[in-house]
């Protein structure tokens, strides 16, 4: 296959502002030989104009049908709804945030049409993969919102501040997760002038939060697993957790929750109780939201207030950050499809783990590399 056709539809998912493929990523993979074509406006919410599509040597078309219905490869933050999803030619390949066993329909039209999906929340988590890895990159711009939003809704300083009526100390700022959003909430804090504390239950992370000014928070509970993630804390050990998080949490004003794991729902760390204890006026955000939250009061795209305590659990706040989280998902993007995008001509080489592991479903690998 040659001269092959890349395309980009406007997102269709409620307040997307993200795109996958920006000017800078479009011009490369015109130079890797591809022809590229975008619908009109679809990087209008992360402020690319058509114009600059067009500078880089995009083609702009009317209509989501018209940029990648003959499209060779589909590049798209969420996956595209059922309609759209049926206007993609059989055999196409569709690369992003896909999530298709999160959604039934969407997972049976991905079959249906013989897509060769490649969810890229399925990429193994390896140094090789890295410049690849769109959940590392969004979760990085995840963790600085939050911290601006817990900011925001704090009716207090961060920082210390010495004034004509007095000191005022600065806020304690707890974050639950260190992974990459729960350490850019370290530094966001710790930049902002607060008294920062990170905890999590994989002692390693250690020393990664006190490089960023940040204090380890040790509650004796080490739930070290693989892959980088946190294992299954025992009844025992999550009792004695929630006991000694309970009471830190008493003197801490704000908490910024971010532990969560791909694919499943997210662990519940702070609990109703813990909430009933802490001060009125202290502020809660919580990034794993999406997947249920990491408090057991947290309600999903909205901000409630617990006896005095502020909860928020907000939605995919990546795309709230869309210029430089879309320069970011679009180069991780590049780095994938470069796999297999070579001189104008798909390529798969199904011997490459990032390809056959990140493919949806499994099954299509092994057809195809028999086929070969």
């Amino acid at each position: 296959m040659s001269g092959i056709t890349i395309g980009v539809a406007s997102e269709t998912a409620a307040g997307e502002q993200r795109v996958a493929l920006t000017p800078e990523t479009c011009k490369k993979l015109i130079a890797r030989g591809a022809r590229v074509r975008i619908q009109r406006g679809a990087g209008r919410g992360a402020s690319f104009t058509d114009e600059a599509y067009v500078q880089a040597g995009a083609e702009l078309a009317d209509d989501a049908a018209g940029a990648t219905a003959q499209a060779d490869v589909v590049l798209c933050v969420q996956a595209p709804d059922g309609e759209r999803l049926n206007l993609l030619r059989e055999g196409a390949a569709l690369v992003g945030l896909l999530q298709p066993q999160a959604d039934a329909t969407r997972g049976e039209a991905i079959v249906a049409r013989q897509l060769l999906a490649f969810p890229l929340e399925r990429l193994p988590r390896t140094t090789r993969a890295q410049a690849m890895d769109v959940l590392s990159s969004q979760a990085g711009m995840a963790g600085y919102k939050a911290v601006l939003i817990a900011a925001q809704l704090a009716p207090r300083f961060f920082p210390m501040l010495t004034t004509a009526a007095g000191t005022i100390r600065p806020s304690r700022v707890l974050i639950v997760g260190a992974g990459v959003a729960g350490l850019q909430a370290v530094a966001t804090a710790k930049r902002l002038g607060a008294q920062v504390e990170g905890f999590d239950v994989r002692p390693e992370t250690r020393e990664q939060i006190e490089s960023l000014g940040g204090k380890f928070l040790d509650l004796g509970v080490s739930a070290a697993g693989e892959g980088g993630y946190a294992r299954q804390l025992t009844d025992e050990e999550r009792a004695e957790q929630q006991r000694r998080l309970g009471e830190h949490l008493k003197n801490v004003d704000v908490i910024v929750c971010t532990a969560a794991v791909p694919g499943r729902p997210a662990p519940k760390i702070v609990t109703a109780a813990m909430i009933a204890g802490m001060k009125p006026g202290s502020v809660l955000v919580d990034l794993a939201a999406e997947t249920g939250g990491n408090c057991e009061l947290t309600r999903p795209g909205e901000t409630v207030d617990a006896n005095g305590v502020t909860i928020a659990g907000p939605l995919n706040l990546a795309s709230a950050g869309a210029v430089h989280a879309s320069e970011m998902f679009a180069r991780n993007v590049l780095n994938f499809v470069s796999l297999f995008v070579d001189g104008g001509e798909l390529k798969y080489d199904w011997d490459d783990e990032l390809l056959a592991k990140t493919v949806w479903p499994e099954r299509k690998a092994q057809a195809q590399s028999a086929a070969a």
